[in-house]
């Protein structure tokens, strides 16, 4: 980091929304805020009215019996027409809604029209087959096109769709098939990874061998590999949904009408079936899409590098972005194929104006080096976005410096699943940014930090971030389970929704995530976030990427283990271990020291990027390591306990 920058973090600087970006930017003053604050309820319904089409109005905007609530009572809509049919009814069909690019370089443009017809094939497939308003279909592909058509298909006719991420195995996607009870499956023979063929439906048959409830699987032809079919059970997209009417009316449904269930990916309990519904979810995501990404649909080309797996992709790729009109990027395939900078020629290739991706990915992409983006025309970029972590500010600062150009504002986001839709994050065009801050909540939206007695800290203070009010995209609920849902999240706090996540206000306000709050270590009595000394060791100029736990220690309770991953052309070396160790000294403290520092050239993370740091601290402690199905590499977690127990790492005890 550069001396400058240094300095600006250090005095707490902020950096102001460029004149030019503010000058256009939808929000450009706290006036929204204002009238958020003065009657959230108000702003929710004015929202729900101005963005959406109803076929029924509400009779009663929010019926809140914590932690139970109802959005747009009485109202009634259909979200696949409001993602699509209306903007072809307005005369935009010719908009292109998605430019996907397959891993092998085939590409497809496809248009408001042709989504319909597509959506309305899909939808009347499932109809043939049985499939009724009320009833789960389970989803398992890759990132193609057919994978956004079959939710759109699904919420067309009022059946919840359950999406699992396509990197899952057969026993993830049989236990979530299983729970659901899902009565039908639709999948693609396989999907391309760096080159290779995942069998997706190699792995859906083995699930399926005891998943009584599915009675259909729709197959796409993707990879053209070679499967096996079912007869009677397996059909094949293009003999079914092809051959079906391009006219599927929209079933208008009640706003509390399930939408979907995304379950959560348990480590040490059965994932959690997160439910949505559909009014005040759609309006949450179409509102937060509108002013968070500053979303110009006539102009803009954004793209969200998310998996729709995952809540972010069925948020910010699908219903978010089509109930704004906009066109959208989806790529199938790694960032690194067939060279390090994809990414890059991506956003080069299509003029992307809005990128949205994740600090595990920000950081991979500082550890390859400044020269992949440098390779590419990225000028057509105005604005960035971070999602699924905290962002640390080195990272932060980099994708500003050498992503953005320094002139493009950067939206760091906070959410879950469970939320549904953004809560906290800039306005980008009225928002002063702090690197590494998610900055404030949204308009609407009720955030606070409290203590262990639920009250709030004030400022500065740290404690638990809490959501305060009802929010129109919240969970109503985990599938099968209500005791689960009360239990899990709002249990600890009276009234308030405890989100998992540490987080304090600086001085000025400001919040600043910590992670989750068991990631927090116990060391000599005083309290240390992993967050906070990962992101001591990523701002030294040869760390690229850090994951800290805190493992047990006769003396301090706890101690500091750090996994390091360098940045190219720097060398591990006794003499780094030791500047690392003075580093986070002092960034944070003598106290949060690490004991340990092992390098290493990877970390172990899920298929969506976080890395989980509960087999790192099994490494440490030389226990079992459990599941670990839920990894994208397996094998990383065994090379790094061999590393770990053949090494000599560490230092003084100071």
């Amino acid at each position: 980091m550069s001396d400058a920058i240094e300095g600006l973090l250090e005095e707490g600087r902020t950096f102001p929304p460029p004149p030019e970006f503010a000058a256009t930017a939808r929000v450009r003053d706290s006036s929204l805020q204002a009238a958020a604050d003065a009657d959230p309820e108000a702003f929710w319904a004015g929202q729900a009215a101005e963005l959406l089409d109803w076929d029924r109005p509400w009779d009663r905007v929010l019926d809140w019996q914590p932690p139970d609530a109802q959005w747009f009572l009485g109202g009634t809509l259909n979200v696949a027409h409001n993602c699509v049919d209306r903007h072809v009814a307005a005369g935009l069909g010719d908009r292109v809604a998605f430019l996907w690019e397959g891993e092998p370089g085939d590409e497809r443009a496809i248009t408001y029209a042709e989504l319909q017809d597509e959506v309305s094939r899909a939808a009347n497939a499932l109809l043939a087959l049985g499939i009724e308003r009320g009833d789960r279909v389970a989803i398992y592909m890759g990132m193609v096109p057919e994978l956004p058509i079959a939710m759109l298909a699904c919420a067309r006719i009022g059946a919840a769709h359950s999406v699992v991420f396509g990197g899952f195995t057969a026993d993830s996607l049989r236990g979530r098939i299983n729970d659901a009870e899902a009565k039908a499956l639709i999948t693609c023979d396989g999907a391309w990874r760096r080159g290779a063929v995942v069998p997706l439906k190699d792995i859906a048959d083995e699930a399926l061998q005891d998943a009584p409830s599915v009675h259909h699987c729709i197959v796409l032809r993707r990879t053209d590999h070679g499967v096996s079919m079912t007869p009677g059970r397996d059909h094949w997209w293009h003999d079914l949904v092809e051959a079906q009417s391009e006219h599927c009316p929209p079933e208008p449904m009640d706003a509390e009408q399930l939408l979907f269930i995304l379950y959560t990916s348990g480590t040490t309990a059965k994932p959690k079936g997160i439910m949505h519904t559909t009014g005040g979810y759609l309006t949450q995501v179409a509102s937060t899409f509108r002013n968070v990404f500053d979303i110009r649909p006539e102009s803009d080309v954004y793209w969200c590098t998310a998996d729709c797996g995952w809540v972010t992709g069925h948020s910010y790729i699908v219903y978010g972005p089509l109930a704004n009109g906009a066109t959208s990027v989806i790529y199938e395939g790694t960032p690194d194929h067939p060279d390090k900078d994809r990414f890059w020629a991506i956003v080069e290739k299509y003029g992307v104006t809005i990128l949205y991706t994740a600090p595990t990915a920000i950081r991979t992409f500082m550890k390859w080096g400044d020269e992949y983006p440098q390779r590419r025309d990225l000028s057509s970029l105005r604005l960035l976005g971070s999602v699924g972590e905290p962002i640390n500010p080195e990272a932060w600062i980099w994708y500003h410096d050498v992503i953005g150009h320094g002139r493009t504002p950067i939206v760091d986001t906070w959410w879950q699943t469970e939320t549904g839709a953004i809560m906290i994050s800039p306005l980008p065009g009225a928002t002063p940014l702090k690197p590494g801050s998610a900055t404030f909540p949204l308009p609407g939206v009720g955030a606070d930090v409290v203590g262990d007695d639920g009250e709030p800290v004030g400022v500065p203070g740290g404690g638990y971030l809490v959501l305060n009010r009802p929010w129109p995209s919240m969970l109503r609920g985990v599938w099968g389970d209500p005791q689960r849902f009360r239990d899990t999240y709002w249990s600890r706090f009276e009234g308030l929704y405890f989100a998992g996540d540490g987080a304090k206000r600086d001085a000025d306000g400001y919040l600043w995530l910590l992670g989750r709050v068991d990631d927090v270590m116990l060391v000599s009595g005083h309290n240390i976030s992993t967050a906070e000394v990962e992101s001591a060791l990523v701002d030294h100029h040869a760390v690229a990427e850090a994951a800290v736990v805190g493992t047990t220690d006769a003396t301090t309770g706890q101690a500091v283990s750090a996994f390091v991953i360098l940045r190219s052309g720097n060398v591990a070396s006794d003499d780094l271990v030791r500047e690392l160790r003075d580093h986070v000294a002092k960034l944070i403290g003598p106290i949060a020291k690490p004991k340990s520092i092992l390098f290493t050239d990877d970390l172990p993370k899920t298929r969506s990027g976080k890395i989980m740091r509960r087999l790192l601290r099994n490494v440490a402690e030389d226990e079992s390591l459990g599941d670990t199905t839920t990894l994208a590499d397996p094998s990383v977690v065994a090379g790094i306990r061999d590393r770990y127990l053949a090494s000599n790492a560490g230092g003084d005890d100071e």
